[in-house]
């Protein structure tokens, strides 16, 4: 029997819940992560107090710190069970089911609850497969690093898009974004599990790719220059450096 995927995406949504309630802070289990890198994520975890950022390194003179395999699986579930995604998810399924986009069930409620399904359940299958699963496997850092004001404007575009294509592994070197391109392409592939007839050619998986690609580009350049909006902008200091400092003074003893 065809899996439906309004249920597969919900039951997805279970299995991540459960997973983000077993470790909902995912620097806490690791025994390297120091108490300023745990301070410095929950200060950047949203832009404009909504969107998600906690798969962002924000501080760029931050000493690196792979992830665990089991951070990597709780960053997944995370990332996908945020409300901001669910919200997403909703919003998106609406303008498609609008405009008969792709996949394509039809007209009426019961099309658009399989419309929904579909598009959680494509968010948390690329998500295990590009962030936990080929990361896991192929030991690379699922995370955005930022490359901060140290270069130009363009300089750091060019490196925000960049992104896609190159990554860093747990040693933290530089190495090309197999776990991200891979991990795409596999999730799409899954997708004609549950994509209807019409939407399960070569022609409509190659635009996913590209799609994806494109919007993992651009996305990057949110999380790059967040920090200096927040400070032009709103006038907000970025905080990294004072936890650095405040980690720091601790070891000092008096009188020194």
């Amino acid at each position: 029997m065809r899996t439906t995927p309004f249920r597969l995406g919900w039951l997805l949504a279970v299995v991540c819940a459960v997973g983000a309630r077993a470790d909902d802070n995912i620097l806490s289990v690791a025994p390297a992560a120091s108490s300023a890198a745990a301070e410095e994520t929950k200060q950047d975890d949203r832009i404009l107090g909504v969107i998600p950022n906690y798969q962002t390194v924000s501080d760029p003179n931050r000493p690196f710190e792979p992830l665990t395999a089991k951070q990597k699986w709780s960053l997944f579930a995370r990332s996908t069970t945020d409300p901001f995604v669910f919200a997403n998810v909703i919003l998106g399924a609406a303008m498609s089911h609008m405009r008969r986009g792709i996949p394509d069930y039809g007209t009426g409620a019961a099309s658009f609850s399989q419309r929904l399904g579909a598009a959680y359940a494509d968010v948390t299958v690329q998500g295990m497969m590009t962030g936990a699963v080929f990361a896991q496997v192929l030991h690379q850092d699922p995370r955005y690093y930022r490359r901060g004001e140290k270069s130009g404007i363009l300089s750091r575009i060019a490196y925000s898009v960049s992104r896609v294509a190159v990554t860093r592994s747990d040693t933290g070197q530089d190495a090309p974004n197999w776990s991200f391109m891979l991990g795409t392409a596999s999730a799409i592939g899954m997708s004609n599990a549950y994509y209807p007839a019409a939407s399960r050619n070569g022609s409509v998986m190659l635009s996913r790719i590209g799609s994806t690609v494109i919007g993992s580009a651009l996305g990057n350049l949110l999380p790059e220059f967040w920090p200096d909006v927040q400070r032009r902008v709103f006038h907000r200091h970025h905080e990294p450096d004072l936890v650095h400092i405040r980690d720091a003074s601790a070891h000092v003893r008096p009188g020194d």
